[in-house]
């Protein structure tokens, strides 16, 4: 629809008063620059990543903190496994401590990445979370890693 059609369409119809979008009034410009500007700080999304990796951009580490067979089964290519449970001060050791660290678990149905960024930055890392998981990812219709001859077809994150 375009915007002329949607004007004629709107003028056409008896609005509700308030409708259920406009029952709470929207914030204010400034607390809208505030709300976002910090979601972007925390997040990053599954195209943003794969555009980075894709060009060749070395100035984030992406880490698939899901276990090691569900890592198996698929992954975002170029992304290291770490499972979540063992984030330590001596398994972030191995990576540079300055350098970004975008963690992913399996999507929006899981948690781990959010446990995962918690660890990492209480450890003094700079964190962000790959919003989506790998489920965003392929949603996207970005390709995966093919399955290894081990790994377990039926597993799911494994968090």
């Amino acid at each position: 629809m375009t915007l002329s059609q949607n004007q004629s369409a709107q003028s056409a119809v008896t609005p509700q008063s308030p409708s259920l979008v406009c029952q709470y009034p929207a914030a204010p410009a400034d607390a809208v620059i505030r709300w976002f500007s910090q979601r972007l700080q925390f997040e990053t999304d599954c195209s943003d990543v794969q555009s980075a990796l894709s060009s060749g951009a070395d100035d984030f580490v992406l880490l698939d903190v899901r276990g090691e067979a569900a890592y198996a089964k698929s992954h975002v290519p170029g992304a290291l496994n770490l499972p979540h449970r063992q984030i330590t001060e001596a398994t972030l050791q191995a990576l540079p401590a300055e350098r970004l660290l975008v963690v992913y678990c399996a999507g929006p149905h899981c948690n781990g990445a959010d446990q995962a960024a918690l660890k990492i930055a209480r450890l003094g890392y700079p964190v962000k979370m790959m919003i989506g998981g790998l489920q965003g990812y392929q949603d996207e219709g970005f390709a995966v890693t093919e399955p290894t001859e081990t790994a377990d077809k039926s597993l799911q994150c494994g968090c």
